[in-house]
């Protein structure tokens, strides 16, 4: 076993031990014991011989959490050598993955510490936070999409309406790809409209947006959209549909994301009794292999 001068160990203030266990049950009761003895947690890897974890310690703690992880393994397993884990910044290294976001020749989204690109026209700055919809998921990305083809098709909603507006993403890319639109954005998490409020103001959009925390149901019954999206799941969707019906003027472009590849079929035939015509599919995977379907409909009249 390898030994580290207590120097070094003093300089680290945090670390890892690999363990390494025969059976699940003794890996569960040393972690137990080394959580006990000061160990802040643990994480289990991939492997096809044994069972292998990383526990994490304060380098305060090293000896007394690598003691009692040995007690708790009783023979069934070992313990490999400390090793130092780096100081992180972790108010900057959370931002490494998030970067600018391209839709379209029209549409490009960016968080506030990204550079700037050669046309401040169709970008818009979303400042990362609590309230989904930074434009990274792909459902999000679809929803955006979505708009986007909306517009390169020649609609140019007055009146636009979005449903769970999260960061306001939606409305605002509404905003930004129809200039002489104005937008009703809502939510039911009360964090979302400060989040969507400020950035509005981050791309001078304020006087364009009106945010409320609610649903579909608190907005009058005479007030008619040209435009209506919605990025919510299925179960959260569906039981508003026939009020955002209610709620699209005829012939209006709507947008309804957050389907996996199953729900979509369901979904376009609960729009079509809804009185919406026959939806577009469009289809973006993720990083986990799903597979993501946002809908296009027009509103018949």
């Amino acid at each position: 076993m390898a030994i580290e001068s207590p120097a070094r160990r003093q300089r680290a203030r945090f670390g890892r031990i690999p363990l390494r266990a025969l059976r699940r049950e003794a890996a569960e009761r040393a972690l137990a014991f080394a959580v006990e003895a000061g160990a802040s947690g643990a994480e289990e890897l991939e492997d096809e011989v044994g069972i292998h974890w990383i526990l994490y310690a304060p380098a305060a703690a090293a000896a007394a959490v690598r003691a009692a992880a040995e007690r708790g393994l009783a023979g069934e397993g070992s313990l490999g050598a400390w090793r130092d884990e780096p100081e992180v910044d972790w108010r900057e290294r959370w931002k490494r993955g998030l970067g600018p976001i391209e839709i379209s020749p029209r549409l490009r989204l960016r968080p506030p510490f990204a550079p700037a690109g050669s046309d401040p026209a169709r970008e818009l700055v979303i400042e990362p936070g609590q309230a989904f919809g930074t434009g990274g998921h792909a459902s999000t990305w679809l929803a955006l999409a979505g708009l986007d083809r909306w517009r390169e098709r020649g609609a140019r909603p007055a009146r636009v309406l979005d449903l769970g507006t999260g960061s306001g993403v939606l409305a605002l890319a509404a905003l930004r790809l129809f200039p002489d639109a104005r937008a009703v954005a809502c939510d039911l998490d009360p964090l979302a409209c400060p989040a969507a409020r400020a950035n509005a103001r981050r791309n001078g959009l304020s006087a364009r947006l009106a945010l409320f925390t609610g649903g579909v149901a608190a907005l009058a019954r005479a007030r008619v959209f040209d435009c209506v999206v919605a990025n919510l799941l299925r179960r959260e969707l569906e039981p508003e549909l026939a009020a955002l019906a209610a709620r699209a003027a005829a012939g209006a472009c709507a947008v309804f994301s957050g389907l996996l590849e199953r729900e979509a079929e369901p979904l376009a035939q609960a729009l079509r009794r809804c009185g919406f015509a026959r939806p577009e599919p469009l289809a973006r995977g993720d990083a986990d292999g799903e597979r993501w379907i946002a809908l296009l409909a027009r509103r018949l009249a």
